[in-house]
């Protein structure tokens, strides 16, 4: 009975759907009666009518371009593709255009192949999303083959056609023939500029980009918002500021609309130009923000140094990403707000945000800065049992936080097993070696660089002079110095004469450094007398200190400790009368000595004592 009622409103609806005029399909006759049970299928007579559905080109068209189009879908578009017998070129078209966007492009070409074995011809749209296919996967050569059929069978001078030829050949690296498909079309709409633009935008070709765009406006082709984005984004590569400021106007005047990608890339120019006024005013017109905007807003107030507004917007995000913390970190890491850095690292952990290599070389060196070596340590753990890409910046960063904390086996220990090092990792450890006081290691490790090949900095010197004014060795620190220029082309900095004269004085010489200094190549900075004043204190010779001293009141009369030093020098002489004639002179010309204070660490926070 049951049965019969369903066979009725089946055949109802095949009528229904004839009396409205309308052709016959699947889609239609199963929406007309949903309420068909599973049953009405199981019998033989049944399964052969519905068989015979399932087999018709035209009634499947509308299933199979459905699921083609749905990637989770597309194998049961192929399973019902190959019951039909035979399928047109619609449904072939459905096939090719579903794989031409799926994961697994290759497919297209494919069943273009499949389809031209069986005698088929294709039409504009077939073409069409062949080329898309071949731009996925970067197949030139069969898409010039595709290219060849388009001619033969008419189809140059088809918009669409040429649209997906300049696609196709620029993302597969042949601008030339990008270029030469768009110098021949006949027509050309905005698309067919775009497509040419971001082809040149694509493969960094930025002048080009900006030629193109006058050549647009001289034909009256208006850009749009991808238009905007390649042009402002040459402007960028190229620093041309000037230009960037026109195509604004042009933006303003033309009201090219301002979409998310736009502008995005509008606030990122700002915030490379430092003008973080503008950035946020095209922030707060955008209709929609996506998480990169929040990210480069914060990244422009950091620039400039307004934390307090960057801190604002990070706070105020609907949705942060490791960007996001990453960018807030490393503001205040460079802005040597090392606990906020590491105090806002410990509340991204918190909130389950893993970081990437970025974030970990950030808080690694206000770690090292602040000498937070538990917390370093335990982000060095979280590097090991996470796998964060441990790269060069990551080891580096590694390497210094050690070295910082006093952990010199450790930063061997990190040194010895990255697979890749630079300059700054074998300066990092044998600077980390010579302040520590391993001065023959770090000789040792200098000799090891060289042999390997590895060009020394001048951080590299620093610390090799660093190691030899810790043990004592003279006549060695002095050779490496001299070679330096002589053997290996870089010229002293004032760091380097200041270390020269730090090993002389140590080794109480202080003759000889004054000499040192007398004969620089250069004008010696306070820095370098301050050394010199206080080897003369240590060592008591009141008169070359009186001759410093009145060198360094020349060039910093401000500073208190040029001072103190000299007066310091004649208490240790026992010239009290002098001593307490610099503590006048001090007063006198009102130089504030600051106060001193300590720092210690109750539990997780920082705390300083004042006197």
């Amino acid at each position: 009975m049951l049965a019969s009622r369903s066979s009725a409103r089946f055949f109802v609806s095949i009528r229904a759907v004839q009396e409205n005029g309308g052709p016959i399909r699947l889609i239609d006759i199963i929406r007309s009666v949903p309420q068909l049970s599973r049953n009405y299928f199981q019998s033989p007579s049944r399964k052969a009518l519905f068989r015979g559905i399932h087999t018709n080109p035209s009634l499947m068209s509308e299933v199979i371009r459905s699921n083609s189009l749905s990637s989770t879908n597309l194998h049961k578009a192929h399973l019902t593709f190959n019951q039909i017998e035979p399928p047109t070129l619609v449904v072939w078209n459905h096939k090719i255009r579903g794989f031409s966007q799926s994961d697994n492009p290759v497919e297209a070409i494919h069943m273009y192949t499949r389809m031209h074995h069986q005698g088929i011809t294709g039409n504009n749209l077939t073409l069409i999303f062949l080329f898309k296919a071949c731009a996925r996967i970067s197949d030139v050569v069969f898409g010039q083959k595709i290219h060849v059929h388009a001619l033969k069978l008419g189809f140059e001078s088809y918009l669409y056609i040429s649209n997906a030829l300049i696609h196709m050949y620029w993302m597969c690296g042949q601008l030339g023939f990008a270029q030469k498909t768009f110098d021949e079309m006949v027509d050309r709409d905005l698309v067919s500029w775009n497509s040419l633009i971001c082809g040149y935008s694509q493969c960094n070709k930025y002048k080009e980009v900006l030629r193109l765009f006058y050549a647009m406006r001289e034909a009256n082709i208006k850009a749009d918002a991808v238009t905007m984005v390649k042009v402002i984004l040459a402007c960028s590569h190229l620093s041309d500021w000037e230009v960037a400021d026109s195509m604004v106007e042009y933006i303003k005047e033309n009201n090219v609309e301002i979409d998310v990608y736009l502008g995005n890339t509008l606030i990122d120019i700002y915030r490379r130009r430092s003008l973080v006024d503008l950035a946020q005013s095209v922030f707060d017109q955008m209709r929609e923000r996506n998480i990169v905007s929040w990210n480069a807003l914060i990244m422009g107030y950091a620039k400039v140094g307004n934390l307090t507004a960057a801190r604002k917007l990070f706070d105020n995000m609907p949705k942060r990403d490791v960007i996001s913390w990453t960018a807030m970190i490393t503001s205040y890491s460079q802005a040597s707000q090392f606990a906020d850095a590491v105090k806002l690292f410990q509340e991204m952990m918190a909130a389950k945000v893993r970081p990437d290599k970025f974030t970990v070389t950030s808080v690694l060196s206000a770690c090292a800065h602040l000498g937070k070596l538990d917390v370093g340590w335990a982000v060095h753990d979280y590097i090991c049992k996470h796998g964060v890409e441990v790269d060069i910046y990551v080891g580096n960063s590694l390497i210094d936080m050690y070295c910082k904390c006093g952990l010199v086996e450790k930063a061997l220990e990190v040194f010895q097993a990255m697979k890749d090092k630079d300059s700054v990792s074998w300066t990092s450890v044998i600077s980390g070696l010579a302040v520590n006081g391993f001065a023959d290691s770090a000789l040792n490790l200098f000799s090891q660089m060289l042999r390997e090949g590895v060009w020394p900095t001048h951080g590299t010197f620093v610390g090799i002079l660093l190691a030899c004014a810790h043990v004592g060795f003279v006549n060695e620190g002095l050779e490496y110095f001299e070679s330096m220029e002589k053997v290996h082309g870089l010229v002293p900095e004032m760091k380097h004469y200041g270390c020269v004269v730090d090993l002389l004085s140590r080794s109480g010489n202080i003759d000889k450094a004054y000499e040192f200094i007398k004969k620089m190549p250069v004008a010696p900075d306070v820095v370098v007398w301050r050394i010199l004043l206080s080897a003369c204190k240590l060592h008591g010779n009141v008169a070359l200190a009186e001759i410093v001293t009145r060198k360094l009141l020349e060039l910093d009369p401000c500073d208190s400790g040029n001072y103190v030093l000299l007066s310091n020098t004649y208490a240790g002489a026992d010239r009290w009368d002098d001593a307490i004639k610099m503590r006048e002179l001090m007063e006198d010309g009102d130089v504030q000595k600051p106060s001193g204070c300590s720092s210690i660490e109750i539990g997780c926070h920082g705390s300083k004592l004042l006197p």
